[in-house]
């Protein structure tokens, strides 16, 4: 197993900014730059949505439209970590934003193709 914990979520005021942190654990982990990490939130009343995906070495990223320009993707793999800054934050980026791994393919924005999750770190952005 994989264990994935998020970290970094709070009350924030719109045009703020957030720093949301991944820590992967796990003996099934083998190498961390092995998987490739997304970030997926969920708001109130609606379907979990992807968010951004970061390939292996870090060299590529994926964005949704609705945080293209907005929200960056990063990894420290020596560090087993993932990153989304968050910048410019909009009352509609409340959710509860989930990291997600896979190690099969690269860009996935289904939730069905990752496979582990963490449970969570709530984002609230006010008006």
């Amino acid at each position: 197993q994989v264990q994935l914990v998020e970290s970094g979520g709070g009350l924030v005021q719109a045009g703020g900014s957030l720093r949301l942190s991944c820590a992967a654990s796990g003996r099934s982990i083998r190498t961390f730059s092995d998987y490739a990490m997304g970030w997926f939130r969920r708001a109130p009343g609606k379907e979990r949505e992807f968010v951004s995906v970061i390939s292996w070495s870090g060299g590529s990223r994926r964005y949704a439209d609705s945080v293209k320009g907005r929200f960056i993707a990063s990894r420290d793999n020596a560090e087993n970590m993932a990153y989304l800054q968050m910048n410019s934050l909009k009352p509609e980026d409340t959710a509860v934003y989930y990291c997600a791994a896979n190690d099969k393919v690269y860009g996935a924005t289904e939730p069905s193709r990752y496979d582990y999750w963490g449970k969570g770190t709530q984002v609230t952005v006010s008006s």
